[in-house]
C-alpha cells in the first residue's frame, strides 16, 4: 500500500500572518523587555535584505541576535515558546487550514510541517496542530543546550526546501517512488516542493503564486474561513 505524506508550508498557510518577527517580540517582552529598544532597528535589517546587502540567513541571524541575544539556554527560551505556540492556536490559524489537518489525519496521511522558521518555536505549534514531523530551519546548539544565533544547515526556504525535505525523506528510509505526496504553500518561493509534489495546492496564494499556480493547473483553496 502506497504511504501518503500531507507536506504543510506554516507561514501565512497554516498560519494567518508570519511568525518569526512575532516571536522575537514576544521572547524579548517575556525574557529581556529591554530588548525591545532594539527594535526600531530590525527594519533597517529588513531594508539592507530588500537592498540585497545581506541573505535571508543572515537576516534571520541579527535580528534574534538583537531581539533575543546571541545565546540563550534552551530551558529558559522553552516556557517562551510554550506560551507563544498558546497565543498562535487561540489567534493566527486559518480555519480552514485546521479543517484540512483533520482530514488528512482522518484519511490516514503522515503530517509534515515544513517551515523557514525556527525549530525550536515551530515544535510546539506542530505539536498542537497534530503534526507527526517537522522539518525546520536548525539553530546551533553547543552541548551546554545553548541555542545561538546561528543558523545550522541550511535555511529552510526556496530551492533549500526541497533539499532538506529530501533529506529527511532519505533519513526516514522513505523511498519518493513509495509515496504519494501532497503538498500546501502560500508562497511562489516553494514552487520547486510544488512541482515535485503528487499534488500541489496553492493556499491563501501569493500574487505570484496565483499566476503560477494558473500555468501550471495546481489547484487554488482559500482556508481563511
Amino acid at each position: 500500500m502506497t504511504q501518503a505524506l500531507a507536506i504543510y508550508d506554516m507561514d501565512r498557510t497554516v498560519t494567518r500572518t508570519g511568525t518569526y518577527t512575532p516571536f522575537l517580540l514576544h521572547a524579548a517582552k517575556a525574557l529581556a523587555p529591554w530588548r525591545l529598544a532594539f527594535a526600531p532597528v530590525v527594519p533597517f535589517v529588513m531594508a539592507a535584505y530588500a537592498a540585497k546587502l545581506i541573505d535571508r540567513r543572515r537576516l534571520k541571524e541579527i535580528n534574534q541576535r538583537l531581539l533575543i541575544g546571541g545565546r540563550i539556554p534552551r530551558r529558559k527560551l522553552a516556557p517562551v515558546t510554550e506560551d507563544f505556540a498558546d497565543l498562535i492556536l487561540k489567534t493566527n490559524i486559518h480555519p480552514g487550514a485546521l479543517r484540512q489537518i483533520a482530514e488528512d489525519k482522518a484519511a490516514g496521511r503522515r503530517l509534515i510541517l515544513a517551515t523557514a522558521s525556527y525549530r525550536f518555536y515551530v515544535e510546539p505549534i506542530a505539536r498542537r496542530l497534530g503534526f507527526d514531523d517537522v522539518i525546520a530551519t536548525g539553530s546551533v546548539a553547543g552541548l551546554d543546550d545553548i541555542i545561538h544565533a546561528r543558523i545550522d544547515g541550511e535555511n529552510n526556504y526556496g530551492p533549500a526546501k526541497l533539499r532538506l525535505i529530501e533529506a529527511w525523506l532519505k533519513a526516514e528510509q522513505i523511498d519518493r517512488a513509495a509515496v504519494h505526496i501532497r503538498f500546501y504553500s502560500d508562497h511562489a518561493s516553494d514552487a520547486p516542493v510544488l512541482e515535485w509534489a503528487d499534488e500541489p495546492f496553492a493556499v491563501n496564494p501569493s500574487a505570484g503564486l496565483k499566476r503560477l499556480a494558473a500555468q501550471r493547473g495546481w489547484r487554488v483553496v482559500d482556508w481563511g474561513f
